[in-house]
């Protein structure tokens, strides 16, 4: 590992298929034992930048290290120490669970492979379903094979593209804590999500949108750099004010969120002042700290931010 302790050093990353730039001149660096949350709407380019990290797709421009080697020329050295779970989980649902990852570990010529079969199974819980069908088990379960599978040669970087959809809030909740505990032993997350709960539960995050780095930082960074104020407004039947809160000055966004509305915008006075004149009853008015979702849809709404 560098002295620097980056595990992931990239600058000006650019990816081009058809001559259609999916990935832009991305730099960013990850550090050792860090979950780093990456998040952008679909074909954004996340899926293909983490494809580019791992060496299972060449940059067409940029430089940078991955475990210490550059990406372009050790593409080998970095897979071997790469765990990558891809968003359909790859696996033969005509075998069992233990058969399933003892294959693994004959792909990778593990030595002690029966032992490695076996500390797999009881890290994520699969000791007792080891002899089922995989095609036979729930999205959860499925996920936890996964990740085992992706766990079984012990890497010190994992890349887990979307591993929580089609999985119900409690799998996706153990799945977390499983990832932090990773973490916390020194492994290096590199993860892609829609869910906003799941972004606050990473270090740091990245906005990428249709090739282009947003923005990047902590949770806080990002919602105190965004600038963007927000208000809610409840009441009965709210959702029928969305189209004249739209209208006033200083409004940029206006979302639903539960039986309330969020109206955001980065002009604070203007927005104040179009909000105490449109203000009335039934309607509750009300001053929020803005939410990563807040900020991430202003994001999307600026140049750059949709095609």
């Amino acid at each position: 590992m560098p002295a620097d302790n980056h595990v992931i050093d990239v600058r000006g990353v650019t990816k081009r298929f058809d001559g259609k730039t999916v990935v832009n001149q991305l730099s960013l660096q990850v550090n050792q034992g860090e979950i780093f949350g990456f998040l952008g709407p679909n074909g954004s380019g996340k899926t293909t930048f983490l494809r580019m990290i791992c060496g299972l797709l060449h940059m067409d421009e940029g430089e940078g290290t991955c475990l210490g080697y550059k990406i372009r020329t050790h593409p080998a050295e970095i897979k071997r120490q790469t765990g990558y779970m891809t968003q359909r989980f790859s696996f033969y649902e005509d075998l069992t669970i233990k058969e399933n990852l003892d294959f693994v570990a004959r792909v990778y010529e593990m030595p002690n492979r029966k032992q490695r079969v076996q500390e797999g199974l009881e890290q994520l819980g699969l000791v007792s379903r080891c002899n089922q069908l995989a095609g036979a088990l729930s999205g959860g379960w499925k996920q936890r094979l996964a990740l085992a599978a992706c766990l079984l040669h012990r890497p010190k970087l994992l890349l887990l593209d979307e591993p929580t959809a089609g999985v119900d809030p409690s799998a996706r909740r153990d799945f977390w804590e499983e990832v932090h505990r990773l973490a916390s032993e020194g492994m290096t997350v590199l993860i892609t999500t829609h869910y906003m709960d799941e972004a606050e539960r990473c270090h740091r995050l990245a906005y990428i949108s249709y090739g282009d780095l947003l923005a990047q930082g902590t949770a806080e960074e990002l919602i105190e750099q965004s600038g963007l104020h927000t208000w809610e407004v409840a009441g009965p039947g709210v959702a029928s004010l969305t189209e004249s809160l739209r209208e006033l000055g200083g409004v940029e966004q206006v979302a639903a969120f539960g039986n309330a509305l969020h109206i955001s915008g980065h002009d604070q006075v203007t927005l104040q002042h179009s909000l105490d004149g449109f203000a009335k009853d039934p309607y509750r008015y009300r001053r929020i700290d803005s939410g990563l979702e807040d900020v991430f849809v202003s994001l999307m709404r600026q140049p750059g931010g949709k095609p």
